[in-house]
């Protein structure tokens, strides 16, 4: 039911794990997409399985040039931006008493101020076609809190709350604004992570493991098309059950 031929989308981080199924979900279902991230050699991977990708490469964390880096995306997709998915996000986790403004910084930089900045200029630009819509990937963590992840927990946990205020003031001009909220995802960072805790959080989940990649791109796939256009300012948690908004 999913067709997203002639939309146009721009996904940040788009090389990480759960960023490569959603830049494979949305190339399967003939989007036009614009792709970034800082990883050159993960970006050409990219490039060599979808020569139609266009690559941009771009360190959403120097935000004076964003509203450039959005300027050329929208030129690249000839002037017309139907979706931003805010993927890109960084950890640096630590105990409060021990983490240092710089790890504070950095994370609130990049996972909120950066989404503020790209949301923004592409408001913009959607605001002159009468048509939008944006997809944040927040996470479960900005809605429970964990341990060592003060900063995380608040960056992403102000971007659900951003979302609803973006929703909010540009519902009546037709551009949506919606959160995904992953749980634990088989990725990179959670193989990183012993088999016991591995087991102490499947525990807490009730479909006893971990979600896909493919679980959050099916949900970005569906929030970029027309078959969501009447949800705006919500957040849609993908964790197994392990937490009910």
């Amino acid at each position: 039911m999913i067709n997203l031929k002639n939309k146009n989308i721009i996904i940040t981080g788009a090389t990480g794990g759960i960023g490569n199924s959603i830049v494979d979900t949305l190339t399967s279902l003939n989007s036009k997409l614009v792709v970034t991230g800082t990883n050159e050699k993960k970006l050409e991977q990219l490039k060599n399985k979808n020569a139609n990708l266009i690559i941009i490469k771009q360190d959403i964390s120097i935000h004076d040039e964003l509203e450039a880096f959005v300027e050329k995306c929208n030129n690249e997709l000839g002037g017309k931006i139907d979706v931003l998915v805010n993927n890109a996000g960084i950890t640096k986790d630590n105990l409060t008493i021990r983490m240092d403004k710089k790890e504070w910084d950095n994370v609130i930089n990049i996972n909120l101020t950066s989404t503020f900045l790209l949301s923004k200029y592409v408001i913009k630009k959607m605001l002159k076609n009468k048509f939008g819509k944006i997809i944040n990937i927040t996470s479960v963590v900005g809605h429970t809190g964990n341990v060592g992840q003060a900063n995380y927990a608040a960056s992403k946990g102000g971007v659900s709350s951003m979302s609803k205020s973006l929703s909010l003031e540009y519902a009546k001009k037709n551009i949506t604004i919606n959160c995904i909220a992953p749980g634990f995802i088989d990725t990179a960072m959670t193989e990183k992570i012993n088999d016991d805790f591995k087991n102490q959080l499947k525990s807490k989940i009730p479909l006893d493991r971990f979600g896909s990649p493919q679980d959050i791109a099916n949900c970005v796939a569906f929030l970029s098309s027309d078959l969501s256009n009447y949800i705006t300012g919500e957040t849609i948690h993908i964790n197994g059950g392990m937490y009910f908004s």
